[in-house]
């Protein structure tokens, strides 16, 4: 009974908002920075707040906090794994990216970069898992940082409207927020995990 209530009790929209948007832009960045942050559920859960605000740009906000987190996250991360690439030694960030990197995933990575180049960042960013792999065999490629932007960035718009629509979704098949929240991250996380129970199922 007591859970229901506090789940009743929605904060007034300017409060949302002013410790939302930082708070969404600050996991998408760390989540694109350190792949450990479950990114997609954060943009659906946000989509589904924005929902159901009667802020007529709530939605709009969402979409480009999500984008520019997603992108900056990218680059920073594109720029640490050059630095290892440069660097007779390596370093701990490419290292992380290669245990990231199944070799057949970046074996295909490597393949389809050549044959369709950075265009193949906007499939990797809606592929589960995908991210990390096509960036690694950019690195490993030596593709310059102008030209990986140029792909990460309708890469990140892609991502950030697919998991926002997976949000708006889900805030309109329910009137509270609180159940729009649990089936947009539902189904993020079931879309996340669904590759690789299918590819465990075909190795059985």
């Amino acid at each position: 009974m007591a859970l229901a209530e506090l789940a009743r009790q929605v904060p007034p929209e300017s409060t949302q908002q002013a410790v939302g948007y930082p708070s969404l832009f600050l996991l998408v960045f760390l989540g694109s920075l350190v792949p450990v942050v479950p990114t997609g559920a954060v943009v659906s859960s946000a989509a589904v707040v924005a929902v159901h605000q009667t802020d007529p740009f709530a939605l709009l906000v969402v979409f480009g906090v999500a984008s520019f987190g997603a992108f900056l996250g990218d680059i920073a991360l594109y720029w640490l794994g050059q630095r290892g690439v440069r660097s007779r030694n390596g370093s701990r960030w490419l290292e992380r990216l290669r245990d990231r990197a199944a070799p057949e995933r970046l074996a295909q990575a490597r393949t389809k970069l050549e044959e369709h180049g950075v265009a193949v960042l906007v499939l990797s960013r809606l592929m589960p898992a995908g991210r990390i792999p096509v960036m690694l065999a950019c690195l490993l490629s030596r593709t310059p940082m102008r030209r990986f932007v140029r792909g990460d960035v309708p890469a990140c718009l892609a991502w950030a409207a697919t998991y926002q629509l997976i949000g708006i979704l889900g805030g309109s098949l329910f009137p509270r927020p609180w159940e729009g929240v649990a089936t947009a991250v539902g189904l993020t996380l079931l879309v996340s995990a669904a590759p690789t129970v299918w590819r465990k199922v075909r190795q059985r």
